[in-house]
């Protein structure tokens, strides 16, 4: 039986479009898509368990893969099948995570699995920019109850112009690189980077992705209208006592209040707020507590974001008696480290983040291999969240997709700052040692002060900060808030991390967690941010005002040369005999890339000792040397012969050459060593390779005064020779 299949299409302009259809793949989903633009297929699938969960939240996974047979390729490696997901597809799913939970009901707590497959590869298309919307589409055709449709743009700028979608050449064009979610009414989400840009270009650019946005919103809800929009699925709300909930509201408030107008520190306001708690579950008896269950913990909850909330809003006060706009203490170092290439401590309030720099050659670049794109970091940055870092014991498990995230973060804030003829592979590992609020931006600040600390030549500093927003609809207040700790992420309505230079915003993550927010606090927000991060960029600078003018003494030191393409198999010798010996020698490093476009060499000389270096590119020197013919050389007697002495060129060595018996002066020489001995050093003139003998040719007599009366012998008669050398030849024949 044909299946019925439904589509829709979206204009994207310049002639391309999207496609979502429906009704042929994947029927037993609770809801599936295929979104298609040019060659590139993405299979999306969503199903959710009808029986709620015995957890507090929503179990919502989120997996998006790319399959090697997409692009036609096989998987890289020894196993020939995808296994974990990169890190390119983690931060995939997170960005459409971060738009999708939020829209679920709080208290819907089945287990729910979105699942999205890149099914075939188009160069020209970049995927994870049509995830969420594939993601939505699927979810508006399921029971789900989920509150609207939401999509996901990138928007990209090229001389001036919005690009929604742009293609990976595009990209590399633009000065924008940023990825936004929204439903037609709200944006959610916005991440990406920027090349220096201002707070109102940022606003600009958001605005042209949430008009495309909205087009793609409508266009899910023609399809699923089209398909036949489901009932919502009916499912066990969470209890709820509004008798309970006063009661709590009025024990819990006032106390709370006070508490956090004390501006204590993170532990003690911690103690003081679980023991409000604990006196409010104990004024209720074994039975009372038995009978509301969770109901007095999760309404305590309450009370306390809602007094916190209060205290901002109506004194301008925060957790830590800091004002709104105010910033946590900074206090740093670098050169901490005395064994790593680069280091530092960022301290703000209580989040540290320990960076250090470790230096190496392109073979140490990071390699990513993936169906939609292939390629290679110069520079990279990890992130590492231990468990300590906010006094608890957890298990370990690999890297999280948190740390994963914020590592990317901050990679985009620096990336752009690093030179582009820096010679080195630059590696920023970044280990939080304490965290309460924004430990990525930390993370970036401390990457700034190791990468100067190291010798990177840093364009110019870059600084971080976390933003966070509370808001009242009812009477309009809102304060925005600067610097913003762990529990006022929490409880707040924004979390938006501002990354950037003195001049401009290099990377951005935004996630909102209220409807409508409007573009005028959007900028207010921006604005206070840029106040902010200049703040912190003036501590960093106190401490480390430029990049060191070199790398440190145990630190490798980088030369870089370029040489023809036909000498890199002297270089490298027959089985890599030369470049091995030569590196061992030397104790230094030594790469070789093909510039397919130049079709040159490019030789990366790595090393501590500058002798070392140094020897090596003289090395080099000697392979590329070519005498030039007319021109005088000195030269140095390597090897004494009957015929002549074998001579090393100074200048080159390595670089031997034939000095003739006969060309070492114009007498008559018997014996070599009567005109030159092992050792000496003198001037012969390049004539070139002799026609006769198809060898190099030099002469020291050349360069010499002809003596007085000197009468040259004439030239053997060739032809006599050779017919003496006949007759002998044929006499042997006869004997």
């Amino acid at each position: 039986m044909i299946p019925k299949v439904f589509r829709e299409v979206i204009d994207l302009g310049d002639g391309r479009e999207i496609s979502i259809e429906t009704g042929k793949l994947a029927k037993q989903a609770h809801g599936s898509v295929v979104v298609q633009s040019g060659k590139c297929m993405l299979l999306c699938t969503v199903v959710s368990n009808y029986k709620q969960s015995d957890v507090d939240f929503l179990p919502l996974t989120v997996d998006y893969r790319e399959k090697f047979a997409a692009a036609g390729r096989y998987p890289g490696g020894f196993f020939k099948r995808e296994a974990r997901p990169s890190d390119g597809e983690v931060l995939t799913m997170r960005l459409v995570d971060r738009v999708l939970r939020p829209l679920f009901p709080k208290d819907y707590h089945s287990e729910t699995q979105v699942m999205i497959q890149l099914m075939s590869h188009d160069e020209d298309v970049m995927p994870d920019a049509m995830a969420g919307l594939a993601a939505s589409a699927a979810i508006q055709l399921s029971d789900f109850p989920f509150e609207c449709a939401i999509s996901e743009a990138r928007v990209g700028r090229v001389n001036g112009e919005f690009i929604i979608n742009p293609t990976r050449a595009q990209l590399a064009e633009s000065d924008i690189d940023m990825m936004i979610g929204a439903s037609a009414d709200s944006v959610m989400m916005v991440e990406g980077e920027m090349d220096e840009i201002s707070e109102e270009e940022m606003t600009e650019a958001i605005k042209f992705a949430h008009e495309a946005i909205k087009i793609q919103c409508a266009a899910q809800e023609r399809l699923a209208e089209a398909f036949g929009k489901k009932d919502v699925r009916e499912y066990e709300p969470e209890r709820e006592d509004a008798e309970l909930e006063s009661k709590i509201h009025e024990m819990a408030y006032d106390k709370v209040y006070a508490v956090a107008k004390a501006g204590s520190a993170k532990h003690e306001r911690s103690a003081a707020f679980s023991d409000i708690k604990d006196e409010i579950i104990a004024s209720f008896s074994e039975e009372e507590q038995e009978e509301y269950g969770g109901l007095i913990s999760k309404y305590y909850r309450k009370a306390e974001k809602a007094a916190v909330r209060d205290l901002t809003l109506n004194e301008g006060l925060r957790l830590d008696g800091r004002k709104t706009d105010e910033i946590r203490p900074i206090w740093c170092e670098v050169d901490y480290l005395p064994s790593t290439h680069g280091s530092s401590i960022f301290t703000r309030g209580e989040t540290q983040a320990l960076a250090t720099v470790t230096l190496g050659t392109s073979r140490d670049a990071n390699q990513i291999d993936m169906p939609s794109h292939e390629g290679e970091e110069r520079f990279y940055l990890h992130y590492n969240f231990p468990p300590f870092s906010t006094g608890e014991a957890r298990p370990i498990r690999g890297t999280s997709r948190r740390e994963v995230g914020h590592g990317n973060l901050a990679q985009r804030a620096l990336k752009g700052m690093v030179p582009e003829d820096c010679p080195y592979t630059v590696r920023v590992v970044s280990e939080v040692l304490e965290s309460n609020g924004s430990s990525s931006m930390a993370t970036v600040c401390s990457g700034t002060m190791a990468l100067m600390d190291a010798g990177v030549q840093l364009k110019k500093p870059v600084s971080g900060i976390a933003m966070g927003l509370i808001s009242d609809a009812n009477s309009g207040k809102y304060a925005v808030l600067s610097d913003i700790l762990g529990d006022e992420d929490h409880l707040g309505d924004m979390d938006f991390k501002v990354t950037g230079t003195a001049d401009g915003i290099t990377a951005c993550q935004m996630d909102i967690k209220v409807k409508g927010l409007s573009y005028e606090i959007l900028v207010n927000a921006l604005k206070q941010a840029r106040d902010g991060r200049l703040h912190i960029l003036e501590k960093l600078t106190d401490t480390i005002a430029a990049p060191a003018e070199d790398v440190k003494a145990h630190a490798p030191k980088m030369v870089t040369r370029v040489i023809p393409n036909e000498f890199i198999g002297a270089l490298i010798g027959p089985g890599g005999k030369v470049i091995q010996e030569l590196q061992k020698e030397t104790g230094t490093t030594i790469v070789i890339n093909e510039d397919p476009v130049t079709e040159e060499g490019i030789v990366e000389i790595l090393g501590t000792d500058q002798n070392g270096i140094d020897a090596v590119l003289a090395k080099i020197d000697s392979i590329l040397f070519k005498p030039e013919v007319g021109s005088i050389y000195e030269v140095k007697v390597i090897k004494m012969l009957d015929f002549g002495a074998v001579v090393e060129y100074t200048e080159a060595p390595g670089n031997e050459v034939l000095l003739h018996v006969s060309e070492l002066a114009w007498e008559r020489t018997e014996n070599v060593s009567d005109v030159v001995n092992m050792g000496d050093i003198f001037d012969v003139k390049y004539f070139g390779v002799d026609s006769r003998t198809r060898k190099e040719k030099v002469s020291r007599k050349a360069i010499l005064p002809k003596p007085e009366g000197f009468v040259e012998r004439p030239p053997r008669d060739r032809k006599h020779n050779n017919k003496g050398r006949d007759n002998r030849r044929n006499d042997r024949k006869r004997d």
